[in-house]
């Protein structure tokens, strides 16, 4: 199963899954054999380095593979900070439902009561959208991201080298996607766009005067101690401890290798800058779950999904994506994909038993191959 879910466009795209590995207990009782194996079938396949933590009812593990640096060949840890793309989403959306919580806004008020004239242009109407048709992707907002001159000033090699450093606004970002008709009329169907979250980050603004990133850190990442976790705005580099991120810069899995760790990641905005680690985003996601950062009324409209057209075993609620396992078991999450980095943070409807992993590479692997191993065993 894949569900497209990333900032990044043609070969740099990433799917959701679910997954991880562990070192043995004992002998011929290694409860999380299929899924080391499953991560080593990942650095198999071509990803440099895979690093990812569990958490459940027996504590918490971790297992590495592969390389962070396919230059001094060094490996990946387990306390390895990566870019986690649009896993930066479902706070964004905690963010919101927690102020409407709070009675300062409503997921029924339009895009255009809180940015008046932001949406508008080539059909597209900020008064008939509203606050949740942005977060489950329902508006039928352009995807910015989808735009032919943005991807390959972006997204490929030669735009990517000359601009990696640019500082894009979230206004100049949502401009491009004014710049194209919308994908359909709001409400009436389903289609990823990064711009509703970029638009869910300027909501965050108008309505609190912070900027959506102190709002995160205020909200969510100081209450869960998020020691790995930050909104780094136009800050390049990722902290350490950390290892290199590798893209192919191209719209084909061939050719050429790129170190494309440093990037101003304002790319990505509201819609796909946060950088953390397995830790932090399997405490993040238990949280939820377990009803520590939103009330049970708003935790339910987060968890209230649409269909994803062609995809019989998920729904997208509000940047919280229920899958149903092959083996039945149902895990909530998201994953995020950008330049050189594809995550994954899934966790069961309990909060018990969670999971978050990350590839160093964006072309190859099979993350739903993790997921299933280790929710559904071997």
């Amino acid at each position: 199963m894949t569900v497209r879910t990333t900032v990044v466009v043609g070969a740099t795209a990433v799917a959701l899954t679910t997954g991880l590995a562990a070192p043995a207990m004992a002998a011929g009782s290694d409860a999380h054999a299929a899924t080391r194996q499953a991560v080593r079938a990942a650095v198999k396949d071509g990803v440099p380095g895979v690093t990812l933590t569990a958490r459940d009812g027996r504590g918490t593990w971790s297992t590495t593979a592969g390389v962070g640096n396919l230059r001094t060949h060094a490996p990946r840890t387990a306390d390895d900070r990566y870019r986690v793309g649009s896993i930066t989403k479902t706070f964004v959306s905690t963010v919101l439902l927690q102020l409407e919580a709070e009675g300062r806004l409503s997921l029924d008020d339009t895009a255009e009561k809180w940015l008046p004239g932001v949406v508008h242009g080539n059909g597209h109407d900020g008064s008939r959208i509203t606050l949740r048709q942005l977060l489950n992707h329902t508006s039928g907002i352009f995807n910015y991201t989808a735009d032919e001159t943005f991807g390959r000033t972006y997204f490929l090699k030669d735009g990517f080298f000359k601009h990696r450093y640019d500082t894009q606004s979230p206004g100049q970002l949502v401009a491009v996607a004014m710049a194209h008709e919308p994908d359909f009329a709001p409400g009436t169907s389903w289609n990823y766009s990064n711009t509703n979250y970029v638009l869910a980050g300027m909501v965050i603004q108008k309505v609190t005067g912070r900027s959506y990133g102190e709002e995160i850190r205020h909200r969510i990442i100081d209450p869960l101690h998020l020691t790995a976790t930050s909104v780094p705005g136009t800050r390049v580099t990722v902290p350490r401890p950390s290892s290199r991120a590798y893209s192919k810069l191209a719209e084909t899995a061939t050719g050429p290798t790129y170190d494309v760790t440093e990037l101003n990641p304002s790319l990505a905005s509201s819609a796909g800058e946060m950088i953390s680690d397995s830790a932090d985003l399997d405490r993040f996601y238990s949280a939820l779950l377990k009803g520590r950062l939103l009330p049970s009324k708003q935790l339910k409209e987060m968890k209230t999904t649409v269909t994803v057209e062609g995809i019989p075993n998920a729904g997208y609620g509000l940047a919280l994506i229920d899958r149903k396992l092959s083996c039945g078991v149902h895990v909530w999450g998201h994953d995020g994909g950008i330049h050189g980095s594809n995550s994954v943070a899934v966790t069961t409807a309990d909060g018990r038993h969670s999971l978050a992993f990350n590839f160093n590479g964006d072309w190859s692997g099979d993350t739903d191959a993790v997921v299933e191993a280790e929710f559904c065993g071997g």
